[in-house]
């Protein structure tokens, strides 16, 4: 279980395929802190480490993970946001994040707008993909309120410190972003699904 708020960044280093799998070797500030076997949030997706080397670590998407998620569009120098499970008694300063990628969504618009930012996304929605106006959203493992969605569109507010600390200034107009709807929105919509 994660927040959503992003500890550091990493870069890409080196990746390499292995048949259906993709390791990906990621060099980080808290990468020599990491162990084996430990679940780490990468651009919101939880995954485990499977090595660590120094500076940097590496860890395992299989063909699932890489089909769900934007970690196929990674390459080397690509800047990836990081973030350690949350602990029991730890502070929920963000919001329950599961780093289960539920899709991938495409950014159609960033706007400056006086020294913060607006980015908008398109995604598909669903029954199950739920977003409230006011409610939480996961992007690229960054907890975020939702502004305004409507049909198939829904946009975020981002302060300068969330642009300075993750891979959002980087994001441009045609990127994509890993989304998690909020898992108690989830249920939810399951729970009513199942009943109607």
């Amino acid at each position: 279980m994660f927040t959503g708020i992003i500890e550091t960044l990493g870069v890409v280093q080196k990746i390499k395929k292995d048949r259906t799998n993709v390791h990906f070797t990621i060099g980080s500030p808290i990468s020599s802190a990491l162990k084996v076997d430990q679940s780490v949030s990468h651009n919101g997706a939880c995954l485990t480490v499977v090595g660590v080397f120094d500076d940097h670590h590496v860890v395992t998407a299989v063909e699932e993970t890489i089909r769900r998620t934007n970690l196929g569009a990674w390459r080397t120098g690509t800047l990836v946001n990081l973030e350690r499970c949350l602990p029991i008694g730890g502070r929920l300063d963000g919001h329950l994040v599961q780093g289960h990628v539920d899709a991938v969504t495409t950014c159609v618009e960033a706007l400056e707008t006086g020294g913060s930012w607006r980015f908008t996304f398109q995604y598909q929605p669903t029954p199950e993909h739920l977003l409230v106006d006011k409610g939480s959203v996961c992007l690229n493992g960054v907890s975020l309120t939702v502004v305004e969605p409507h049909d198939d569109l829904f946009s975020v507010a981002i302060i300068p410190y969330t642009w300075e600390h993750t891979n959002f200034k980087t994001l441009v107009a045609g990127d994509t972003a890993n989304i998690e709807f909020d898992v108690i929105g989830k249920y939810i919509a399951r729970y009513l699904a199942l009943y109607r």
